[in-house]
């Protein structure tokens, strides 16, 4: 065999062993991007939420690729949106969201579904008018709130008689999770003949929390427990009671069962939480939305609620 010949037989080696690897490029780029758009990082609920997306996505690499991102507090509307936006510029192809705001995001979300962008909703449900006024269906997958505070509620009601005082330390009020979680709180309180003397929003923060529920305890002396709708309110309660000389007289619960609650929890500082299984949260979003993309759904065929599970979480759960 002469060195042309040869040298020509390397050659056509050396590309039929590359042609396998085309395909796998091909296939790479081809994956689905998907963004998970949360609310504050700042709150342990939504760091369990982004690390549960992430140990799904790693485990389903070759399926899609994550971009996960979050704003700094939980009243940063604005940046939502510009984050939203900038998802739109990135063209992703699917789109996580827990709003920080349930009207406020609809207008983004829509120029979003406008460009292609298949989108779901989790955690704080979008408002059902402003979507109509929009003519845009968002499927909605999360817990039912209302439900979940009812559970709490109903565990604090067997501690505490008819006519006892208590307050509720509402998250933010133009959020469909904390309206539906203060009317869980009132269904129980309602229940059980407490009297509600005041709903006021910390804004889901530990700091407001904290100072709303020292002026309930300054207001009304005679107060018997306060209804955090969140931990991180419920954190900011526990200081306060603990400020005014009143722990073991006055209960604490929450919502979220967030880790810095557990040793409250354990020690009876916090009555209870819900768990509404943040790390699934997002996850659950995420095979909503890659199925619709495998499928070839339209936005407008994906309406609906898919409900995921609350628990009841107390110093005697498992």
């Amino acid at each position: 065999m002469n060195t042309r010949i040869r040298l020509k037989l390397i050659a056509a080696t050396v590309l039929v062993c590359a042609l396998p690897s085309l395909p796998a490029m091909a296939q790479t780029a081809a994956k689905p991007k998907v963004a998970l758009v949360m609310k504050s990082l700042a709150n342990e609920f939504f760091l369990t939420m982004e690390n549960g997306a992430k140990e799904h996505q790693k485990a389903h690499a070759a399926q899609y690729e994550l971009i996960a991102n979050g704003i700094k507090d939980e009243q940063d509307t604005s940046n939502q949106i510009k984050i939203v936006e900038q998802m739109i510029v990135s063209k992703v192809n699917g789109l996580v969201i827990a709003p920080a705001d349930s009207k406020a995001l609809v207008p983004v979300i829509k120029k979003a579904i406008d460009a292609g962008i298949i989108v779901v909703n989790i955690d704080n449900k979008l408002d059902d008018a402003a979507l109509k006024e929009k003519g845009i269906t968002v499927p909605f997958v999360g817990p039912d709130n209302r439900k979940g505070a009812k559970l709490v509620g109903d565990y604090l009601a067997k501690q505490i008689k008819r006519g006892d005082k208590v307050g509720i330390i509402e998250g933010v009020s133009t959020t469909i999770n904390a309206q539906q979680r203060t009317l869980g709180f009132q269904d129980a309180m309602s229940a059980v003949g407490a009297n509600v003397v005041g709903v006021q929003s910390g804004q889901w923060e530990m700091a407001p929390g904290n100072q709303i529920a020292a002026a309930m305890l300054n207001a009304h002396p005679d107060i018997k427990a306060l209804l955090a709708g969140n931990d991180n309110m419920a954190l900011g309660a526990v200081a306060a009671v603990k400020a005014a000389g009143k722990t073991g007289k006055v209960l604490v619960v929450g919502y979220d069962n967030i880790n810095a609650i557990k040793p409250m929890l354990k020690d009876g500082r916090v009555l209870a939480t819900a768990d509404q299984f943040a790390s699934q949260q997002a996850v659950f979003g995420i095979e909503t939305v890659l199925k619709a993309i495998t499928d070839k759904k339209a936005q407008n065929t994906l309406g609906g609620t898919v409900e995921t599970k609350v628990a009841l979480v107390t110093k005697d759960s498992k």
